[in-house]
């Protein structure tokens, strides 16, 4: 949890107003600090990673392709994000009705060996709520009245969440337009280098928050490809985000409010931000279909592209290159899940000098 002690500075300047950037401007904002936010794009945060995410809070299920690191972030933003949620301008649509793992007959030995996953990473971390096996499709249709007894087993993951991301970035972004201790810079790109921190007529503290922005500073840096599809579907009532396991691509579908369902999958090593492909997107919308069949009457209301800023081994990182500035970068697949525990670990470091959460969640990253 971000610390409740005085800042030991009275100034910072912020780059990047994506996830991170906005997240800090308030909580240093509250804390008394005068902040510029300096972006190189417009406050849409079109150019933003976070604008393009299912925003799933899902420790357990990304287990399956995350260390257990990320798990612990994730366990800690389960219980973060209200506290963070609660002081903004507007409402955010949060929940935490859990993930409902879903396959066909065809796929049931992948979904075995997921089953092993989970379970290894709920001995792991066993603060997580135990994964649940659902043995029958009265069990499935129990959970979720619309799939009826379409899939014969599944797997329910209590406890995980989701919220609205870009009901978010819109909040946050209200609740710093009436900050009079916040100044807004649109169309202003800047680098840490533009920067003299500590000096007069200057901020104290320089923060890098600009992701693939960044990598001119961060050379390990690289983007990592995916592709979303939102559809508006009012034939389609689920209560909470379904994956459906695939050897190939595993498919995830967040409800969001207003029967808008945000639809994944694909993750590509490029950074190459070009439209969806056709097989992508045939792809995603059939897999929709198979849990759903309400998804053949759904509008596409979006399909959109975004690279994440990744580092080497695919986990966040926070640095100091040099006195007062600070980096935090490689939100990979995971920025809504792990950034409280960014959030707070970056507030520990700029009041205290040093993180215990960093260090212990394995953040930390002198050379990158």
């Amino acid at each position: 949890m971000s610390t409740s002690q005085p800042l030991p500075f009275g100034s910072a300047a912020i780059l990047g107003a994506g996830l991170m950037g906005r997240l800090l401007a308030v909580e240093l904002a509250r804390a008394g600090c005068c902040i510029d936010l300096y972006e190189a794009g417009s406050p849409e945060a079109e150019g933003a990673a976070a604008r393009v995410a299912a925003a799933m809070l899902a420790p357990l299920a990304e287990s399956a392709v995350a260390p257990v690191s990320v798990v612990r972030m994730g366990q800690h933003a389960l219980s973060r994000w209200p506290e963070l949620l609660a002081p903004l301008a507007r409402p955010v649509f949060f929940q935490r009705e859990g993930t409902l793992v879903l396959w066909h007959r065809q796929d049931a030995a992948e979904a075995s060996r997921l089953a092993g996953v989970l379970a290894r990473t709920g001995a792991q971390v066993p603060e997580l709520a135990p994964m649940q096996s659902l043995d029958t499709p009265a069990a499935i249709a129990a959970l979720e009245p619309a799939l009826g007894t379409r899939f014969a087993r599944g797997l329910y993951l209590p406890g995980e969440g989701q919220l609205d991301n870009r009901a978010l970035l819109a909040s946050l972004l209200t609740t710093l337009e009436a900050d009079a201790r916040v100044t807004l810079h649109w169309q202003s790109p800047r680098a840490p280098t533009d920067f003299s921190p500590g000096t007069a007529g200057q901020p104290d503290w320089v923060i890098d928050c600009r992701g693939l922005g960044a990598k001119p500073q961060w050379n390990a840096l690289r983007g990592v490809r995916g592709e979303v599809i939102r559809v508006h579907a009012p034939e389609v009532t689920l209560q909470r985000p379904t994956r459906l396991v695939h050897p190939r691509y595993p498919l995830y579908i967040a409800p969001k409010p207003d029967h808008l369902f945000v639809i994944g999958a694909t993750e590509i090593e490029s950074d190459d931000m070009s439209p969806a492909s056709v097989r992508s997107t045939l792809e995603l919308l059939s897999a929709a279909y198979a849990v759903h069949s309400g998804f053949a009457e759904a509008r596409i209301v979006e399909i959109a592209t975004q690279c994440r800023p990744t580092l080497p081994d695919n986990l966040p990182a926070i640095r100091q290159p040099q006195p007062r500035v600070l980096q935090i970068n490689g939100l990979y697949r995971h920025g809504f899940m792990i950034a409280p525990a960014l959030l707070d670990a970056a507030m520990e470091l700029l009041v205290h000098g040093r993180s215990t959460l960093a260090r212990g969640l394995g953040m930390e990253a002198p050379d990158a």
